[in-house]
C-alpha cells in the first residue's frame, strides 16, 4: 500500500510538472507573438508618421476575448511610435505658475513663417486618477504679445484645477490670421495627439474655450472637433451658424456668453440665434444639447470671464454616444476625415457649394445610417460686409459616397447579428468580425485612446 501510494503521488508530480510547463511554453509563446504583434504594429504607424504609409491591411481576426488585450498592444505601439518620431515635442509639463514655453513651427505650406509659442502647465496639487482635465485657450486680436501675456494670467486664476491648460499665441497678426486656419488645425492635432500619449491627461475631459478672436475660434473649432470634446466655451464672440453647425455640438457641453450690448460684427444678434438654434435642438433631442447661452444685461465686449470653466469641468465625454448628427464642413478648405466612430472614404458633396450632413442612430444592434448632401440659402445677409447672418438648409439624400462605421462592445454587442440601414435601406445583416487592422487604422485616424474600434462596416452609398 505505501509503495503504491509513493508511485501515485509520484506520478501526479510528474503530471503537474508536464502540465505547468506545457502552461509556461503556451504562455512564453503567446508573449512573443504578443511582441511580434506590438513591433509589427510600431513599425506601421512610424511609416504613417512619417507619410509613408496611409492604411493598415493586416487580415488577422481576432477573438473578442482578445480584444482589450490588443487595443492595450496597439496604444503602447502607438505611443512608442509617436515617442520616437522626430518632431517638435510639447515641453516638460510643470505648474502653470512657472509660466514655461515652449514653441512650435508650424508647417510652411500650411502657414509661411509660422512660429507658434505656447505655455503648457498644470495647475493643483493633485493628479486625478484618470488623468488631467485639458483645457486649450485662445486669446483675441489685440497684439499677440500682449493678449499671450493677458492669456497666461487669466487663466491661472480660473476656478477649474486640477487642470493642464494648453496657452498658444497666434504665430502671425492681420486681418487674415485665423485660429480656425488650417496650420493652427494642424497645431491643435498635433497637440491632442502629443497630450495623449504622456497618459496625463483624461481624453474625456477636453475644453476649448477663448474670448473674441478666440470666441470666434473655440465656436468653430467646437463644432469641427466635437468628437475630441467635453465642452466649450466660447466668449464675447458670435459666429454665423453656417461656420459652426449646432448639430455636431450634439453629445457636448456648450457655453457661449457675450454682452448683450456687444453689437460689433453682430456678436449679439448672432449669439442669440446660436442661443435659439440650441434651445430648438434640446427641444427636438433633450439631453443631446446641454448649453449654457447667455446675452449678459449692460456688458458690452468686456465681460466677467470666470464662469466659463468652472460651468464646463462638470462635464465629461460620451465617447460612444449612439446617436451622432455630423454636418462635414470645410474649414479653410480642409475637412475632418472622421467623427466619433465615423470615417469618410468618400464625401458626397462635390465641393463647397454643398455639405454631407450624417445622423447614425444605434438601437440595441440595429444601426441607421442617414447620409444628405445639405445646401444653404441666406435669408439675412449684413448690408456692410456681407456676412450671411441668417440661413436656411436644404437635405436632399445622398446618391454617391463611401463611408466606414467603427464599432465597439460600446456601441453593439459585438457577439450577435447586427444590421445596418443606410437612407432606410438595410444593407448590411450579420456578424461582424474583430480584426487588428480596425484598432491599429481608428488608433491612426482618431489618436485616442477611447476610441480603438475592433470591427467596422463600409458603406458604398452609390450601390444603394
Amino acid at each position: 500500500m505505501k509503495k503504491s501510494t509513493y508511485s501515485l503521488n509520484m506520478l501526479s508530480l510528474l503530471l503537474v510538472f508536464v502540465i505547468s510547463g506545457n502552461s509556461m511554453a503556451q504562455e512564453t509563446s503567446l508573449k512573443k507573438q504578443d511582441l511580434k504583434t506590438k513591433a509589427k504594429v510600431t513599425s506601421f504607424f512610424s511609416a504613417y508618421l512619417s507619410g509613408k504609409e496611409k492604411v493598415c491591411e493586416d487580415k488577422a481576426t481576432l477573438k473578442l476575448s482578445d480584444v482589450k488585450k490588443m487595443q492595450n498592444i496597439v496604444w503602447e505601439a502607438w505611443k512608442d511610435a509617436n515617442n520616437n518620431f522626430t518632431e517638435e515635442k510639447l515641453i516638460d509639463l510643470e505648474k502653470l505658475d512657472n509660466t514655461k514655453s515652449g514653441k512650435w513651427t508650424l508647417p510652411a505650406e500650411l502657414e509661411p513663417n509660422a512660429i507658434m509659442p505656447y505655455y503648457w502647465g498644470f495647475k493643483g496639487e493633485t493628479i486625478p486618477e484618470n488623468g488631467y482635465p485639458l483645457y486649450l485657450y485662445t486669446h483675441g486680436s489685440g497684439h499677440k504679445d500682449a493678449e499671450w501675456k493677458t492669456g497666461i494670467s487669466i487663466c491661472k486664476n480660473f476656478d477649474d484645477a486640477p487642470s493642464v491648460y494648453f496657452i498658444p499665441q497666434i504665430p502671425n497678426m492681420g486681418d487674415y490670421y485665423r485660429w480656425w486656419q488650417k496650420a493652427k488645425q494642424y497645431a491643435w492635432e498635433k497637440m491632442l495627439r502629443l497630450a495623449f500619449v504622456t497618459g496625463k491627461i483624461n481624453p474625456n475631459k477636453v475644453y476649448f474655450f477663448g474670448i473674441s478672436e478666440g470666441g470666434y475660434g473655440s465656436q468653430r473649432l467646437a463644432s469641427f472637433y466635437a468628437d475630441y470634446l467635453a465642452g466649450a466655451g466660447p466668449m464675447a464672440g458670435g459666429e454665423p451658424l453656417k461656420n459652426a453647425p449646432v448639430e455636431n455640438c450634439r453629445n457636448i457641453a456648450f457655453s457661449l456668453r457675450t454682452g448683450a450690448l456687444d453689437r460689433g460684427f453682430y456678436r449679439n444678434k448672432l449669439t442669440q440665434y446660436t442661443k435659439d438654434e440650441f434651445d430648438r435642438l434640446e427641444k427636438l433631442y433633450p439631453g443631446s444639447f446641454i448649453h449654457y447661452i447667455e446675452l449678459i444685461p449692460g456688458m458690452g465686449h468686456g465681460i466677467d470671464y470666470k464662469p466659463t470653466t468652472p460651468w464646463l469641468k462638470q462635464y465629461t465625454r460620451n465617447p460612444y454616444p449612439k446617436f451622432v448628427s455630423w454636418e462635414n464642413f470645410e474649414m479653410d478648405g480642409l475637412y475632418r476625415d472622421g467623427f466619433y466612430n465615423l470615417v469618410v472614404k468618400e464625401r458626397s458633396n462635390d465641393d463647397t457649394k454643398s455639405r454631407t450632413y450624417y445622423e447614425l442612430n444605434i438601437t440595441d444592434n440595429h444601426i441607421a445610417l442617414k447620409a444628405d448632401v445639405v445646401t444653404y440659402k441666406a435669408t439675412e445677409i449684413d448690408p456692410n460686409w456681407g456676412i450671411e447672418l441668417k440661413c436656411e438648409k436644404n437635405y436632399q439624400p445622398a446618391t454617391k459616397g463611401k463611408v466606414i462605421i467603427y464599432l465597439c462592445e460600446e456601441l453593439v454587442n459585438l457577439d450577435k447579428e447586427i444590421t445596418l440601414t443606410v437612407n432606410g435601406k438595410e444593407v448590411f445583416k450579420g456578424k461582424v468580425k474583430p480584426e487588428l487592422k480596425h484598432i491599429v487604422n481608428s488608433c491612426a485616424t482618431f489618436f485616442d485612446p477611447a476610441r480603438l474600434y475592433p470591427a467596422a462596416i463600409e458603406v458604398d452609398i452609390a450601390n444603394l
